[in-house]
């Protein structure tokens, strides 16, 4: 794939990333746009300067939500190099969402290669403080000015890149979660497993109550018998009990998360027992009563591991490991991001080295 590049004539002043970046509130230099037409495909690939866009009030995303979005990061290491984690499985799960959306498909190496081009033009936004990260955002949207529930015709593949800090202000530290009781998110053969705008939009109500009463997020039981555990709003979920990972499987009302994916493996390279299956709230609750549940965590390419330290269900409150980060949990944040940065060998050649 051919990228015109066009510089930016007014560079930003590099914000010091030694103070708080927060996260996805700052916007580097450049952005990557391609456009699509039916009958033509994909084509006129670019990078140019971080612009508004200028979009009819018709235009089909706006009224009728086709938009697919992903996540990831690009990292600085000590060494100076700036490495990606696991583009390739972005790309893939970027055209399954696609599929559900009926978005036409970017070919992967099409989707890495942008990544890959608008990340090093914009390398020095790349903070090299412990914990931050340069957050890439792919996205694309609709753009028919069309008042009719169909598939556009035209979209726009944009990536955009922010500087950014812990996705928690609190870091590492134990987060409350909230297994919700009254509202759903996805059901089976919906788009619960696509990365789309949709599915967060429907997840806010949850939110605002949980963070009313003091939680950080809120866990997501199956929207049919709403006693099996699904995800938390911005990543998934993993037990520890009686030595054993547990983690639900995959049943199309749950995101295909890297992040997961690669806990998953590296846990069954230390050799723990990881299960993928069912596990409802009642036997969470058991587990916990028992002693036998152990740790929580989420994963997440946002928030990379974030430990639980308690879980609130109807009138129970869990409080998980004494309320502190587990040792497992410590354990797979090192592991994770010392990939990612550099700092531990890439046995697993996941790591894509700019």
């Amino acid at each position: 794939m051919d990228i015109r590049i066009e510089k930016t004539k007014s560079p930003k002043q590099i914000p010091d990333f030694k103070g708080p970046l927060g996260f996805g509130k700052i916007f580097t230099d450049h952005m990557f746009v391609m456009n699509y037409t039916e009958g033509k495909g994909w084509h006129d690939a670019r990078v140019i300067p971080y612009q508004n866009l200028s979009l009819s009030p018709a235009s089909m995303v706006f009224h009728y939500g086709q938009e697919m979005f992903e996540g990831l990061k690009a990292y600085k290491g000590k060494d100076g190099k700036v490495r990606l984690f696991r583009p390739d499985m972005n790309a893939k799960r970027a055209n399954a969402s696609n599929d559900r959306l009926c978005i036409p498909r970017i070919p992967e190496e099409d989707f890495v290669q942008a990544v890959k081009t608008v990340v090093e033009v914009d390398s020095d936004w790349v903070p090299t403080e412990p914990g931050t990260s340069l957050y890439v955002r792919p996205f694309v949207i609709a753009t028919d000015d069309f008042l009719g529930v169909a598939p556009s015709k035209t979209y726009l593949f944009i990536i955009i890149l922010s500087p950014s800090g812990a996705y928690y202000s609190s870091g590492l530290a134990p987060v409350g979660i909230w297994i919700e009781d009254e509202y759903v998110r996805a059901v089976r053969g919906g788009i619960g497993f696509a990365k789309t705008g949709g599915n967060y939009a429907a997840s806010l109500a949850a939110q605002v109550k949980a963070h009313d009463d003091g939680y950080s997020q809120v866990l997501w039981l199956d929207g049919v018998e709403r006693k099996y555990i699904e995800e938390v709003g911005a990543m998934n979920i993993f037990f520890k009990i009686n030595g054993k990972i547990v983690t639900p499987m995959l049943s199309g009302s749950i995101l295909p998360g890297i992040t997961r994916n690669s806990v998953i493996n590296v846990c069954k390279s230390w050799g723990y027992e990881v299960e993928e299956r069912k596990i409802s709230v009642d036997e969470l609750i058991a587990a916990q009563k028992s002693g036998a549940l152990e740790e929580v965590f989420g994963t997440g390419t946002a928030a990379v591991i974030s430990p639980v330290g308690k879980l609130r269900y109807k009138d129970d409150v869990m409080t998980i490991n004494g309320g502190d980060i587990g040792p497992v949990s410590q354990k797979l944040y090192d592991t994770i991001t010392g990939l990612q940065n550099g700092t531990l060998e890439d046995t697993f050649g996941w790591t894509v080295t700019l």
